[in-house]
């Protein structure tokens, strides 16, 4: 087995904690990596749903529901502590380790028993928060900076992918007429194993260095952990990113995938199949849009732009969605195309990490998450009791559309506060570098 790697020397133009400013083959594949296990951690979340009846008929009640909000809560919670993790050990000394504590989750629920089934599951949500941030924070620290929108997007695809298509041989290994009836719980065994091998991986590809700022891990103390928070939360920009992608992702959290099939089939009069294919389509349109939008901002080396326009788009085919008769315009087109605008709700994932020091990269990622999923937490309950309806008759369109309108409203705002953040693409960090550089030499 070979050592694992050591990251080579940095050019004379990059200061230490900065990423190279050319793409490395093996810092990609180490990123890579991190991406593959935001894939697997998708595909192990979704295969809960799958099992359903499965899980209900071996444990005799409905614990699933408890099981997902204890998985967001920690999920949330976690977010905080690895954005620090990552910023005091680095990603070699945690992202394989969170890797790990997913396949042990894995091998915990395969146990069968309900309890076990929590127990894991929550594990799983601990372990799985490193896959997002750990990914972000090696494509910010040791990929060009020029790229960093599209990797964060290319990411965030690869996730959706996960979820959209993971679910598929899941349901063909517990299927009863399938080929395969190997059992719910093998499938967590093999889970588990699948973890542990991509941990391996990790551990030997990922640079072998510590956490950009040494005062984090030199000490362990209390004033040593609550800093990188201080630098975070003290600065107004990360609320205003933070807040702006959490306003533009529940119109496809909240709406899309939960809210969605029952508004088109109930309030647009479609058939179910009909419906459940339409809204099928918004999480496809994302996967597109992730790193499309990602792409296209680090081109022009601008992300304002790109933010502001896409979350338009979003609006205008929100809107097209929910007022515009079913069949008026083309199938698919209004879902997809809201799918992809939705897209731009990861480019305050980048700019968050931009607006805050390099020492803190981590941090910034991990409160970008719990921001986020704080936001998505308070509306969803919201959303939710405007969509029980008033007898037993189901919700009519009327109903769909005044419960829909938050999420609308949010939009809007999401629009308004991102005139507030400060642009930092390329294009508009370069010139003002350039001209610090000249006033320097002038004095």
């Amino acid at each position: 087995m070979s050592a694992p790697y050591v990251a080579p020397s940095r050019s004379s133009s990059d200061t230490p904690g900065s990423p190279p400013t050319d793409l490395k083959p093996i810092f990609f594949l180490a990123w890579l990596l991190c991406a593959i296990f935001y894939f697997y951690q998708y595909v192990v979340r979704s295969a809960l749903g799958v099992m359903r009846d499965e899980l209900t008929a071996a444990w005799g009640g409905n614990d699933i529901g408890a099981m997902i909000s204890a998985y967001y809560v920690a999920y949330a919670l976690m977010a905080l502590v690895a954005g620090v993790l990552l910023d005091r050990y680095g990603a070699r000394r945690t992202i394989p380790f969170g890797i790990l504590v997913v396949g042990v989750g894995c091998l915990v629920f395969a146990q069968g028993s309900a309890a076990a089934g929590m127990i894991g599951f929550v594990m799983q949500a601990i372990g799985a928060i490193f896959a997002f941030i750990g990914s972000s924070y090696v494509a910010a620290r040791y990929l060009p900076s020029r790229m960093l929108a599209a990797f964060v997007g290319l990411t965030q695809c690869l996730g959706m992918a996960g979820a959209a298509f993971g679910s598929k041989p899941v349901h063909m290994a517990i299927d009863p007429a399938g080929s395969f009836q190997i059992g719910w719980q093998h499938v967590w065994a093999a889970f588990g194993v699948a973890g542990f091998v991509l941990a391996v991986a990790v551990w030997l590809i990922m640079p072998r260095e510590k956490g950009d700022s040494p005062s984090h891990h030199a000490e362990l103390s209390v004033a040593g952990v609550l800093h990188p928070f201080r630098v975070v939360f003290s600065n107004p920009q990360s609320w205003i990113a933070g807040v702006v992608g959490g306003l533009l992702f529940i119109p496809t959290t909240i709406g899309a995938l939960v809210w969605a099939t029952a508004f088109l089939h109930d309030g647009q009069q479609m058939p179910m199949a009909a419906a459940a294919s339409d809204a099928a389509m918004v999480p496809i349109g994302w996967v597109i849009g992730c790193p499309l939008l990602g792409f296209i901002s680090d081109r022009i080396g601008r992300r304002k732009p790109v933010l502001i326009g896409g979350a338009l788009v979003m609006l205008a085919a929100g809107l097209a969605a929910i007022y515009v008769p079913a069949g008026t315009f083309p199938r698919y087109s209004v879902a997809l195309v809201l799918g992809v605008a939705s897209g731009a709700a990861m480019i305050p994932f980048s700019m968050m990490k931009e607006v805050n020091p390099s020492e803190v990269k981590g941090t910034a990622a991990g409160v970008m998450n719990f921001l986020v999923f704080l936001t998505t937490g308070v509306m969803s309950p919201f959303i939710s009791r405007l969509m029980v309806p008033t007898g037993d008759a189901p919700l009519t369109l009327q109903g769909f559309q005044t419960a829909f309108l938050p999420l609308v409203f949010g939009v809007v705002a999401a629009i308004v506060l991102s005139l507030f953040l400060r642009e930092t693409g390329a294009a508009a960090v370069a010139p003002a570098a350039k001209d610090t550089s000249f006033r320097a030499q002038r004095a």
